[in-house]
């Protein structure tokens, strides 16, 4: 019975938005609701040493933002809530779109004066296509924004959600009092004050009582009696069982930065927010109470401590119980393997843990057995399904540009391939390499990592290419299919795992290639193989 009660007592989500909502300040804020952390990073100035305690690649603190999804656990009130913080960057939206796949709910962070951006509307389309649950966080209160009717539509109509505000503001900006708990009903008066951790709330059961202007003054008590009325009545009641199911989206408003509205999110979160859910497997659903451990690599990242080089595999457990020093099947290679210090993240710590249930995320040394997507199992043979590649858009060559490091540079690469940073592609014509990113600040990264992590140095060449696209013939031996490789053998190129791939250098190539060659499929996504092997 153990087993069922730990699956109860956890949550595991991401937080997603637009760079700048505030995502990486709430996530700190949590951690100090949870008591894993004494006090926050001032995230925003890059001038602080201590930097925000999620942001740990020194690129990251150089920018001030984040490249690389961070794992981070704490428990309140006898919850276990695991934390995927992700890049909001869209030239990182690959790891996030990947980090999704191991998440059970999602919280958007929605910046008050800008509203909805257009990395958040990718991002929550990805969710809605897989069902996530969501729940929406209006950041920023204290500072001059839209109008929260005006926000709650914009969220309507371009993010197509359906949205109850499970709390609501009292005034903005200059004028911010606080915020009233619809789900609690209460008030919460706004101090302005940040270094109070945690802030009054005023039990109001009846909104109409004169108690409401004693605290708040006689117009924003009218105002907000007003607004109320208009919430009740245009919007849906809160019905659990249709968030759960995606079709219904609970708002709250605060700021994260000042420490506002945050415990009311927190507290209805942990009450309403969906335990472990059952995954697809290439042959069946897999759900979180059965007996068999098994789970899958979402992510790898390397040397995540600069001393050591050392490469963690993030694998996110679905099914049983995982338990250090115990044999696992690799279903890619076939092999068993065994850890002895899977590591578990609380606040900025990492820990090495005996026991790790559904819904946690474990992290295992990895020396190069690991490539995203993997899965781990106590033998059964089966693949998760919903860890993509996605075709890149920016292109260029890698040369070395120190030949005494070579071999360096060739260990690097290969393991920030293994990372998913980006895509490396072979030549079939004379094997040149060259790599693929879906955003172009990759490619700084990439040669900062190499420099500094595996002391190897690489340069770019321009390399013109639209789009990759994996082929997939419908024949191999076909006719067709040797002359689409005769004529095309300039373009043609073998990813990481060997699969065809095919540079077109423009939409009208890709047009005309596609008519010419029927039976020749072209795929924007690698996801289309048979069983992921």
């Amino acid at each position: 019975m153990s087993l069922l009660k730990e699956i109860k007592r956890r949550r595991t989500f991401g937080i997603i938005s637009h760079p700048d909502a505030g995502k990486t300040t709430l996530t700190e804020k949590l951690l100090l609701f949870g008591g894993a952390i004494q006090e926050a990073g001032a995230v925003k100035s890059n001038k602080i040493k201590k930097g925000a305690t999620s942001d740990f690649m020194e690129i990251e603190r150089q920018r001030g933002i984040s490249v690389a999804t961070s794992v981070l656990a704490f428990e309140y009130e006898g919850i276990k809530i695991n934390i995927l913080d992700t890049p909001g960057h869209k030239d990182f939206a690959e790891d996030t779109f990947r980090t999704l796949t191991a998440v059970d709910s999602v919280i958007v962070v929605i910046d008050v004066a800008k509203g909805v951006e257009e990395q958040t509307e990718k991002l929550v389309e990805v969710c809605r296509m897989r069902n996530i649950p969501m729940i929406i966080f209006i950041n920023k209160m204290d500072r001059e924004g839209k109008d929260a009717f005006e926000l709650l539509d914009e969220i309507e109509q371009k993010l197509n959600l359906r949205v109850t505000p499970l709390s609501f503001p009292i005034g903005m900006g200059y004028d911010f009092k606080g915020i009233y708990n619809v789900w609690e009903k209460n008030v919460n008066l706004f101090s302005g004050d940040s270094r109070k951790n945690i802030e009054e709330t005023i039990e109001i059961e009846d909104v109409s009582s004169p108690e409401l202007e004693k605290l708040i003054g006689d117009k924003a008590a009218k105002t907000l009696r007003d607004e109320l009325e208009l919430v009740y009545e245009v919007y849906p009641d809160f019905d659990r069982e249709e968030y759960l199911e995606g079709k219904l989206q609970p708002v709250f408003f605060g700021s994260a930065l000042n420490n506002f509205g945050v415990r009311e999110l927190l507290d209805c979160f942990v009450e309403i927010a969906p335990t472990p859910r059952p995954k697809e497997s290439s042959t069946r659903l897999v759900k979180p109470d059965e007996k068999e451990f098994s789970g899958f690599v979402f992510k790898i990242h390397a040397n995540m401590d600069p001393k050591h080089r050392d490469r963690l595999a993030f694998v996110k457990i679905v099914s049983g119980t995982f338990e250090r020093n115990s044999p696992y099947l690799h279903v890619r290679n076939g092999k068993k393997l065994k850890f002895s210090s899977p590591n578990a993240f609380f606040a900025e710590k990492k820990q090495i843990v005996d026991v790790s249930y559904p819904g946690d995320i474990v992290g295992l040394h990895d020396t190069g057995n690991f490539k995203i997507g993997d899965t781990l199992t106590e033998g059964e043979e089966m693949q998760y399904k919903g860890v993509p590649s996605f075709s890149p858009e920016h292109f260029k060559y890698i040369n070395n540009a120190d030949p005494m490091k070579s071999k360096q540079l060739e260990k690097g690469i290969d393991q920030l391939m293994d990372e998913g940073v980006a895509q490396l592609f072979t030549l079939e014509l004379n094997g040149r390499k060259a790599i693929g990113t879906v955003g172009a600040l990759q490619f700084e990264v990439i040669q900062y990592r190499l420099e500094h992590e595996y002391g190897a140095k690489c340069s770019y060449e321009n390399l013109n290419v639209h789009k990759a696209c994996w082929v997939e013939p419908k024949d191999p031996k076909s006719e067709e299919f040797a002359e689409f490789e005769r004529v095309k053998a300039k373009f043609l190129a073998k990813d990481k795992r060997g699969q065809l791939v095919f540079f077109a250098d423009s939409a009208f190539t890709l047009q005309m290639t596609q008519s010419k060659y029927p039976n020749v499929k072209l795929h924007f996504v690698s996801e289309f193989e048979k069983a992921e092997r």
